[in-house]
């Protein structure tokens, strides 16, 4: 009989108070010190003589009968009980008797409940009993570890098969014999079997298997003992309930064996075949112990297939012989099983590495031995040893094969030593085998043993970080019928799962151990097929957008188009813009050059109501839709929390610059490095655990901004291209004019040409690709180095070049030239033309932002000198003497004060104005610039493209050579296609024109 854990006894000397269980037993104590004391109820006394140490927990009487202990000592003195029934009581929780004082020998009353109902029936005592063993199996980790050591610890088998150990204490819960209900009870039990006349338990100290009849009535108790050395007085290791055998164990297993059944000698042999998903499997009752019960149950379900798996020593051959002939006398094939020698089943399945590969190949390795014409035996096929084959395990016990084909077998198997049976029925999946995995629609169902389970919801994953699924696990309960569970979880939450799989398991009648692998296998599953919906969550969500063959044609004929900036100038005023040709030319050349890796950033700086988001609106109406990403505000760090290719060759507008201040940092990094990394620190989905992850947004990506600000972060406005919107009067009279043209009939027709423009416009963008664009004369070309900042600025510059040639790509032929690692470089060429518009455009762009001043201060300088000048004539005195106010300059202007005020401000700051306090407080201004710095916005230290000449040529040739070497060059100075614009210089004509217009607006 298993011994009570060590822990468990140290446990309930811990944690049941001493002190409380002798004041329930009616001992009054009081407090003596550090200990309490009262009297002894073992003897009696007037003087208190016991002694309780609640630090200790222990007790001792110092009179008449010098006991002392534990609480467990305590217990089997005033309960008259047995150490072991003292640790059920204290484990029960059963209220002590109160004590007389009278010391008991021994109790005669029951003191923990019991199990079985005093009228119960025999059949329904069975099942009590069966079910009490079950729970003490469970309560008992020595015997846990036995079914551990025989392979046979899983807990599906122990709860299909109601594996129970008998531990003695069955009899502690039974009334005694002395009372009337106690000698009913303890008599039916004894005609069962369950206990001896002694009043000791027949099976105890030995694990409990049912066996049940073709019903599933429990019929039979087969009792293993836990121990060999409990094996004493001559009792037999293996143990019934006396009488006649009965029952068929796992019944079941003949419906559905498909006409091939494994025999046993023992149920232990049985489980263990079971256990490894041989499930088509009975037992006998020993070698020489196939019941007519069996016999008859076997005949019922047609097996006409019997695989003899007996014990490999004498008596299982005798037994396997009898049997073969039995059963060969009902014309059914029987075939042995050969463990090597000596061996059974169990022993023979916890020896090898692989039992469930070994088991099934020693099946289908089985001798034929009786009935019928034996069929001629093919060639066996080679057993791999890494597949846990049984030929390559038996090998290795050291049998050869003849030994095991004719090595103790009977006659009949010895003449029969060329044949083996037919390929055997499909052998059921082992525990462990990979789950039988299925997708319907939105559902996937996996099977694992017996149980089905059913995921919804893989669909909607969108992270790595939460798997949120609707998961059912359902199976069919061999009392209860179809039981299930189902509930929602995040399957990355280790609080979750356990959850399910205690909750599971008891809807399921299935160990909550076992639910939780099944549920790791589940999860790993799940990922499987989940994957590929994060991969579509975390994808840049861009449609597709397919054009048609007109549409295409449309669009590539404006691509084509030699007077291409022309018309996209034009199409700009067609959509609705008032004059700022440049800046829409700019704004439309910056959001083209996303396709390159450095592309241009923009920022518009105007004051309110100046009309900067009606020039962002427009330039950006013309991107197609899946290439732009816009927003109002954004936080610090909202950038890089998006995807990693959200922004990738796309235009990033920001409504107002305030709108993205926090985000100024990332916006910076993103134009200079061209990509975004943070870490940050999130929880592991496994462990919970605070871990570093790691996100990336790539780019690049052409950034967009409007500001009404004047002092930008410096940082920001040196990585971009600034704009100024024209906020002269006579600009201000256009669109006064254009708004009301907007309200007649032309108008509203104009604004249905509108949306063709815009889609024209889009479907060419679409066409544009991201190629790699060479200049050939970058080496004679010049900028400005007075400032450190021109270093970004020229950059600015080149780009922009790029970004003229991109644009004109389908009017460019295209080259190629070899790379070092063997690679084709594809690319266009810039071309002089480019250069020119770039020239232009950078004068009238480039120029201002090298401008300390604003363009609206700039201007406010100039407006205000005009002034003053009028102002000295008027009064024939010299401007150094006029002094003007901010009201005089708002009268005299037109400005507004908010306006005006804010770039006075700067203009005193930078002392182009003096600023005093007049008689009454208000500010007086005195224009202290001399005019002669140069006002007109220009970009010093530019190449006229005109004059590239030779210098150019050289480069040109130059960089021809190196593309490619003579025929094997893409294109050539024959095929290639017109320059895009008119030439400029002498031969331009009205290009040249055309373009200082547009650059000049």
């Amino acid at each position: 009989m298993a011994r009570i854990p060590d822990e468990v006894i140290e446990r309930l000397k811990e944690e049941v108070s001493l002190q409380r269980l002798v004041e329930l037993a009616g001992v009054e104590l009081r407090r003596q010190g550090k200990d309490l004391v009262g009297l002894c109820p073992f003897h009696e006394e007037r003087t208190a003589s016991l002694v309780i140490s609640p630090e200790k927990n222990l007790w001792h009487c110092m009179g008449a009968c010098q006991a002392g202990g534990s609480v467990i000592d305590w217990v089997m003195r005033a309960e008259g009980v047995s150490f072991r029934h003292a640790v059920e009581l204290l484990r029960d929780g059963v209220a002590p008797s109160a004590l007389s004082g009278q010391r008991v020998t021994r109790s005669t009353v029951a003191k923990l409940p019991s199990p079985l109902p005093i009228g119960a029936d025999e059949r329904e005592l069975l099942e009590r009993v069966v079910g009490f063993y079950a729970q003490t199996l469970r309560e008992c980790p020595e015997a846990l570890a036995v079914l551990e050591r025989r392979g046979l610890a899983g807990q599906e088998l122990i709860e299909e098969f109601r594996i129970g150990y008998a531990n003695r204490t069955l009899g502690y819960r039974l009334p005694a014999k002395n009372r009337k209900p106690g000698a009913e009870l303890r008599g039916k039990l004894q005609a069962l079997g369950v206990i001896r006349a002694s009043g000791h338990e027949h099976l105890s100290g030995s694990l409990v298997i049912p066996v049940c009849d073709v019903n599933g009535e429990v019929v039979q108790l087969y009792g293993r003992k836990l121990r060999d050395d409990l094996n004493h007085r001559g009792s037999s290791r293996h143990l019934y309930l006396p009488g006649p055998r009965r029952g068929v164990f796992n019944a079941n297993a003949l419906a559905a064996c498909g006409g091939e059944l494994v025999v046993c000698e023992s149920l232990i042999d049985a489980l263990t075949f079971w256990r490894h998903g041989l499930r088509h499997v009975t037992a006998a009752f020993g070698a020489d112990g196939f019941t007519d019960e069996l016999h008859t149950a076997l005949t019922e379900a047609g097996v006409g297939r019997v695989l003899i798996a007996f014990d490999r020593d004498e008596a299982g051959e005798r037994g396997a012989a009898a049997l073969a002939d039995r059963l060969g006398g009902d014309g059914v094939e029987c075939f042995r099983v050969l463990f090597p020698a000596g061996q059974d089943a169990n022993s023979f399945a916890i020896q090898v590495e692989e039992p469930a590969g070994a088991l099934a190949q020693l099946l289908r390795e089985a001798v034929w031995i009786g009935a019928g014409e034996p069929a001629a035996r093919p060639a066996p096929a080679p057993v791999e040893p890494e597949h846990g084959g049984a030929r390559a395990q038996l090998v290795q016990q050291g049998d050869t094969e003849d030994e095991r084909e004719q090595g103790d077998l009977p006659s009949a198997a010895k003449a029969a030593g060329s044949v083996s049976p037919p390929p055997s029925s499909p052998v059921p999946r082992p525990p462990g085998a990979q789950p039988v995995v299925k997708l319907e629609a939105d559902e996937l169902r996996v099977e694992i043993e017996d149980r089905r389970w059913r995921i919804r919801g893989l669909g909607k994953a969108s992270s790595y970080e939460l798997l949120r699924v609707n998961v059912l696990v359902a199976r069919a309960h061999p009392r209860r019928g179809e039981v299930f569970h189902v509930d929602s979880l995040d399957l990355y939450s280790a609080r979750a799962r356990g959850v399910f799989a205690r909750q599971a398991g008891e809807e399921l009648g299935v160990a909550e151990e076992l639910v939780a692998r099944d549920l790791g296998r589940v999860l790993l599953t799940c990922e499987e097929h989940a994957e590929r919906a994060v991969q579509e969550a975390q994808a840049p969500r861009e449609p597709e957008v397919q054009l048609s063959e007109q549409e295409r044609e449309r669009a590539l004929s404006l691509l084509k188009d030699p007077a291409l900036v022309e018309r996209v100038v034009a199409d700009f005023e067609r959509v609705g813009m008032v004059g700022e040709q440049s800046n829409c030319l700019i704004g439309y050349l910056a959001a083209v050059s996303r396709k390159l890796d450095r592309p241009l950033a923009v920022i518009v700086q105007s004051t309110s109501a100046a009309g900067k988001s009606a020039l962002q609106e427009a330039v950006l109406s013309m991107v197609p839709e899946e290439e732009r990403v816009s927003f109002s505000a954004m936080t610090g760090q909202s950038l890089f929390y998006m995807g990693e290719t959200d922004l990738q060759h796309k235009v990033l507008a920001v409504a107002e610059e305030e709108g993205a201040e926090r985000a100024a940092y990332a916006l910076k990094l993103l134009q200079s490095e061209g990509e975004l990394r943070i870490a940050s620190t999130g929880k592991d989905g496994q462990t919970g655990r605070l871990v570093t992850h790691t996100y990336t947004v790539r780019g690049p990506v052409a950034i967009f901004l409007t500001t009404t600000t004047i002092d930008v972060d410096e940082e920001l406005l040196n990585r971009c291209v600034v704009l100024s919107v024209d906020e002269e009067r006579e600009q201000t009279r256009a669109i006064h004019e254009r708004q009301r043209e907007r309200e007649t009939l032309d108008g509203l027709l104009a604004d249905h040409e509108r949306s063709q423009v815009v889609k024209l416009h889009q479907d060419a963008q679409r066409l544009l690709e991201p190629l790699a664009v060479v200049n050939p004369y970058a080496r004679a070309l010049t900028f400005s180095d007075a400032r450190t900042r021109t270093r970004r600025d020229h950059m600015k510059y080149l780009t922009l070049i790029r970004a003229v040639a991109l644009l004109h790509q389908h009017q460019r032929p295209r080259r190629t030239a070899s790379t070092a690692d063997g690679g084709v470089l594809t690319y266009i060429e810039a071309t002089r033309e480019d250069i020119l518009l770039a020239n232009q455009l950078a004068h009238a762009v480039l120029g201002r932002s090298l401008d300390e001043l604003p363009p609206g201060t700039r201007r406010l300088l100039s407006l205000i000198e005009a002034h003053v000048e009028r102002v000295a004539v008027e009064q024939g005195t010299t401007r150094e003497r006029v002094r003007f106010t901010r009201r005089e300059l708002r009268q005299a202007l037109g400005w507004g004060d908010t306006q005006l005020k804010v770039h006075l401000g700067r203009l005193a700051s930078l002392e182009l104005l003096w600023c005093q306090r007049g008689q009454h407080g208000a500010h007086v201004y005195e224009l202290a610039w001399d005019g002669q710095q140069e006002s007109e916005a220009r970009l010093p230290g530019l190449i006229d493209p005109d004059e590239l000449g030779a210098e150019g040529e050289r480069a040109h040739d130059y960089d021809r050579d190196r593309s490619e070497p003579g025929a094997d060059r893409s294109g050539s100075a024959d095929d290639r296609s017109g320059a895009g614009r008119p030439p400029v210089g002498g031969r331009s004509g009205r290009g040249r024109a055309a373009l200082k217009a547009v650059a000049t607006g």
